[in-house]
C-alpha cells in the first residue's frame, strides 16, 4: 500500500530511528518494534523506506531474518552479521521459533486452541489461497482472549510461516481482521461502538485504525546454541488506542 495523500488510508508515516525501536540488542543481532506502514525489506519498485535500509545506517551488515507485512506493527529480528542471520533463519524454517501475535476480528469468536491446518498457495503479486491440491503446508493455533460485543481480540501462533498466513487462516473462520479488506475484514468506526456519537456536518469520519488490526506481539528463540530469549512489543498507538475504545464503548 503507498503512502500518499491519494490514498484513503494516508496517514503521515514518520521515519524512525532503529536505535528507538530496539527491544533488545547483543552483539549479534538486535529485536526491534516495527512500526506499521514501513517495509521490512525493500520494495521491488524502490524509493521507500525499509527496515532494511534504517538498519543498514545503524549497522552495515544487518540482514532482516524474517518478513511482516507492511501494514503489521511488532517483534522483527534483523541479524548483525552473516552466522547470527544464518542461525536465526534456520530456526524460523526449522519452526523452532514462536510467534506470537494478536489480532482484533469482527464479530465474537470462541477459540480454544483452535488448530486450523489448510494449506496456502502463494499466486504471486502478494497474492495467496486456500488450495488442498497445491498448497504448502500451513498450521494456525487461535486463542480468543479478549471478548467485546462486537469484536474478539485474538492471540494468533503461526506454526508455519507462510505468507498471509495468520489473515487468509482467520478468515476461513468467518472471523476477518478488522480492516484487512483484502480478505473480508470491515474497519472499525467510532460511531459503530460508541451511543450517541455524531459526525460534524460535512464531516467523514476515518476508520480507528488505518491499517489491519494485526500485531507481532512476542517472539522466543535462541541468541546461540544455549540461550533462549523471550522479547515482547508493546501495542503500538494505533493498536492501543482501538483497544482503549473497545473496552470503554464495546465492553
Amino acid at each position: 500500500m503507498k503512502i500518499s495523500e491519494s490514498n484513503p488510508y494516508f496517514c503521515a508515516v514518520k521515519i524512525p530511528k532503529i536505535q528507538d525501536l530496539v527491544l533488545f540488542e547483543n552483539d549479534d543481532l538486535l529485536v526491534v518494534n516495527k512500526p506499521p506502514f514501513i517495509s521490512s525489506l525493500d520494495e521491488r519498485e524502490g524509493g521507500e523506506i525499509s527496515m532494511l535500509r534504517l538498519a543498514r545506517q545503524y549497522s552495515p551488515d544487518a540482514q532482516v531474518c524474517h518478513r511482516l507485512d507492511k501494514e503489521t506493527s511488532g517483534c522483527l529480528i534483523i541479524a548483525k552479521n552473516p552466522a547470527t542471520y544464518r542461525l536465526v533463519s534456520m530456526q524460523f524454517e526449522h519452526r523452532k521459533v514462536k510467534k506470537v501475535y494478536h489480532a482484533v476480528v469482527n464479530g465474537t469468536h470462541t477459540f480454544e486452541d483452535v488448530h486450523v491446518n489448510l494449506p496456502i498457495l502463494n499466486l504471486g503479486n502478494k497474492n495467496v489461497s486456500i488450495s488442498r491440491q497445491e498448497g504448502k503446508a500451513a498450521e494456525t493455533i487461535f486463542n480468543s482472549l479478549k471478548y467485546y460485543k462486537h469484536y474478539t481480540l485474538v492471540e494468533c501462533q503461526p506454526i508455519t510461516g507462510r505468507m498471509h498466513q495468520i489473515r487468509i487462516h482467520l478468515a476461513t473462520q468467518r472471523a476477518c481482521i478488522a480492516g484487512d479488506d483484502m480478505y473480508g475484514g470491515q474497519p472499525v468506526f467510532l460511531s459503530e461502538i460508541k451511543r450517541g456519537y455524531r459526525l460534524g456536518k460535512d464531516q467523514e469520519e476515518l476508520p480507528i485504525m488505518k491499517r489491519f488490526a494485526l500485531h507481532a506481539k512476542q517472539l522466543t528463540f535462541k541468541i546461540n546454541e544455549e540461550e533462549e530469549i523471550v522479547v515482547e512489543a508493546p501495542y503500538p498507538k494505533d493498536f492501543a488506542t482501538l483497544i482503549k475504545l473497545l473496552d470503554r464503548f464495546d465492553g
